[in-house]
């Protein structure tokens, strides 16, 4: 059976790098689900969840904005964050959420509601990952 070269980087360092069978990814169009043989397409890549199917099991990751690079054998990944479900810290996450929720309810420059408004998607993004283990 034919695999996908799954890379996934950030700024800091290289957090995911193996063969798997599928992706799932959250792209600004919703969901998108890559298989091997896969049409060649670069888009965007939304905060949110992604999976990597290996073997028939599911490791879930997740990710901040950023690129994906899709090629017939190779997914690669470029991202703000990327943090694998085993990885997260649920309190803080949730911390990390009401305070941008907070902040959010604040008079803010343009420039600094976008960056609270990252730091809640990605918290939001590490909440849906977390949670969904239990």
């Amino acid at each position: 059976m034919a695999t996908l070269k799954l890379e996934i980087v950030t700024p800091e360092a290289r957090i995911y790098s193996a063969d798997v069978d599928m992706v799932t990814l959250p792209g600004v169009e919703g969901e998108m689900g890559i298989f091997p043989m896969h049409v060649p397409l670069m888009t965007q890549v939304v905060a949110g969840e992604l999976v990597a199917r290996m073997g028939g099991r599911d490791y879930f990751l997740a990710v901040g904005e950023g690129f994906v690079e899709i090629t017939g054998d190779r997914v690669a990944v470029m991202t703000d964050m990327a943090i694998k479900a085993d990885d997260i810290d649920e309190s803080k996450a949730e911390e990390a959420r009401k305070r941008a929720e907070a902040r959010l309810s604040e008079k803010l420059s343009d420039e600094e509601t976008a960056t609270v408004q990252a730091s809640l998607m990605h918290s939001l993004a590490q909440l849906k990952v977390k949670r969904r283990q239990r």
